[in-house]
């Protein structure tokens, strides 16, 4: 997608430049996919409010669904018609905004560089004048976030909502419904093992758990602890290369 598009012929000189638009990440999550655990009301608030009437920021720690639920809210507004225009960490492309953005995403705003503070801020005052409303979301509360203070007071503005981690019964009924969704049975041994000896942060568990699937198919075993231990002690790029 870019907001110019070239003419068709004449002197590749005279022809606008093509800017393209930092896209909402494919694999996405969903409202309807969302487990709320203790975040039940700022679900329902955040469902029901896309685009969002003001300004809105989510904090909480790795794996308490922060990037779903922009996602969701992403989502919901290109449903909706919308231009989403979504910016984090890895983003490269040029920090503009669209005139026809509908919903500007700053994810993982406690990992800008001084360079892309000062992109977020200039997009923020661009967002303000085009009434084009933004959600945000970090690790810490705006009044924490290690960035420059014009940034951290924009991102204070609105909606500030903190989102709690799910409880050890719904990580791994999350884990079980993912396991279920990719067609891998997960013993009760693998559970305890996931749960015991890793990361209790969901987002790591939803990407070991990608990655034991794909181990799992390249070796043609099937998800074992023992599988798992081979797995962890092998590096994640020779995953399939050595297969």
């Amino acid at each position: 997608m870019s907001t110019v598009l070239p003419e068709q012929s004449g002197d590749l000189r005279d022809r606008p430049v093509q800017v393209p638009l930092p896209l909402v990440p494919t694999q996405r999550g969903r409202f309807e996919s969302f487990l709320p655990g203790p975040n039940l009301a700022v679900l329902q608030q955040l469902a029901g409010q896309v685009p969002p009437g003001q300004p809105v920021y989510l904090w909480g720690e790795p794996g308490s669904g922060k990037t779903h639920l922009l996602q969701a809210m992403a989502g919901a507004a290109e449903a909706q018609g919308l231009v989403v225009q979504w910016f984090d960490p890895t983003v490269t492309q040029p920090w503009e905004l669209s005139a026809g953005c509908g919903l500007l995403v700053l994810d993982g705003v406690d990992a800008y560089t001084p360079e892309q503070q000062q992109q977020a801020f200039a997009l923020c005052i661009e967002a303000q004048s085009q009434a084009c409303p933004w959600a945000a979301a970090g690790h810490l509360p705006p009044v924490d976030l290690p960035l420059r203070e014009d940034l951290r007071s924009r991102l204070a503005w609105g909606q500030t909502h903190a989102l709690q981690s799910l409880g050890e019964d719904q990580t791994l009924f999350a884990l079980e419904l993912e396991a279920e969704r990719r067609g891998i049975e997960l013993s009760a041994d693998v559970k305890r093992y996931l749960i015991s000896r890793l990361s209790r942060d969901l987002s790591s568990l939803m990407q070991l758990l990608q990655r034991l699937d794909a181990y799992s198919l390249s070796r043609a075993r099937p998800v074992t602890v023992a599988l798992l231990r081979d797995m962890l002690a092998t590096p994640a790029a020779t995953d399939v290369a050595g297969a």
